[in-house]
This record gives C-alpha cells, sequence and structure tokens, in this order.
C-alpha cells in the first residue's frame, strides 16, 4: 500500500482515483500517521487475500492428520 501525505492527495487526487481504479489501496497520511484509506470500490473475497498462499502450496504441507481412534464410552447401566 501506497503512503501519500493529505498535501500530496489533495493536489493529485484524480491521478490517486485512477490508481485505486487499477486495483491500488493508498494510504492518506498527516504527519507521517495514516489517517485515511482510499481503497476500490469492490470486496474482496477470500480467494483474492489468500491467492499467493495457495499458488505456493506446493511448499506447504496441506494434508489433513489422520483422525485418533474413537474412545469408548462407559455405559449408564441403571
Amino acid at each position: 500500500m501506497r503512503s501519500v501525505p493529505i498535501v500530496e492527495a489533495k493536489a493529485h487526487f484524480s491521478a490517486l482515483l485512477a490508481e485505486v481504479e487499477g486495483g491500488a489501496e493508498i494510504a492518506v497520511t498527516r504527519h507521517g500517521r495514516i489517517v485515511a484509506r482510499i481503497v476500490p470500490d469492490h470486496p474482496r473475497s477470500a480467494a483474492d487475500l489468500f491467492r499467493d498462499f495457495w499458488l505456493s502450496a506446493d511448499s506447504v504441507d496441506l494434508t489433513a492428520p489422520e483422525d485418533p481412534p474413537a474412545e469408548p464410552v462407559a455405559s449408564w447401566d441403571a
């Protein structure tokens, strides 16, 4: 995410919006502190967020461990 001071954001707002339309996220800062973020107006899905992880899945063990055997259950003889 790119950071832009408020003064620069004000001066180049249209250009920043064009970047955001292209998918960029921009942090707007005041005195070095983030005060706002400009983000695209489309929800990001979990698939988008984890895409890099799944693409590198060959280096990650995704095999589920075996289930342990069932434990015996005590009977309630009344």
